[in-house]
């Protein structure tokens, strides 16, 4: 889906270019509206709902929440219904995180960067700062999947592809060029079953 460039402008005019990635920018300020306007559709659907059923229900006002991206921490609005039946899915009652953080984290942790590293990397790359512990929560929420994978058996054969290139000097239309000889090699390997 392309974005119209009237919209585009609208967008950037007045703002310095630096600011628009930074924290706080235009980008923050786009996830806080969409967030927002996908959380008053929810409820907008949850009230219809409610009313087809014959219940009585409407809006009451939003609660603040701050929720942690990606790149920053966005403070949303979170529209409310008077009989506190409304549920958002976007964002559930009592997360704190956009779905996408965690995994961000745990594939930090796979990769076998320590909590530290990961807190220090977080705050470094997006400014945010998190605690060690909530790292630790959420790490330890895959650790037995982790274990479950590092410990599933094998197949009985693995197949290797080794790609590999060479440099040679070659005589073409009169001048001498280096050009890559490529090279592939398949090979088939026995997995060995250790334990």
């Amino acid at each position: 889906m392309a974005i119209e460039k009237e919209l585009l402008d609208q967008l950037l005019s007045g703002r310095d270019p630096e600011e628009i990635f930074a924290k706080d920018g235009l980008l923050d300020d786009l996830k806080k509206a969409l967030s927002e306007r996908i959380l008053n559709a929810e409820l907008d659907e949850h009230l219809g709902e409610e009313r087809s059923e014959g219940r009585s229900n409407r809006r009451n006002g939003v609660s603040k929440k701050t929720v942690l991206t990606g790149t920053s921490k966005v403070t949303l609005d979170i529209p409310r219904d008077r009989s506190g039946t409304f549920d958002p899915k976007l964002i559930a009652r009592y997360q704190r995180r956009f779905p996408d953080f965690d995994e961000k984290i745990i594939s930090m942790y796979a990769r076998g960067m320590s909590v530290r590293e990961i807190r220090g990397h977080l705050e470094e790359l997006y400014g945010i700062d998190i605690s060690a512990d909530l790292i630790s929560t959420i790490t330890d929420a895959v650790l037995e999947a982790v274990a479950e994978w590092q410990n599933r058996p094998l197949d009985a054969c693995y197949p290797l592809v080794f790609f590999d290139a060479i440099r040679v000097k070659i005589r073409d239309e009169g001048f001498v060029r280096n050009k890559a000889v490529c090279s592939a090699t398949i090979r088939m390997r026995v997995a060995r079953q250790t334990g």
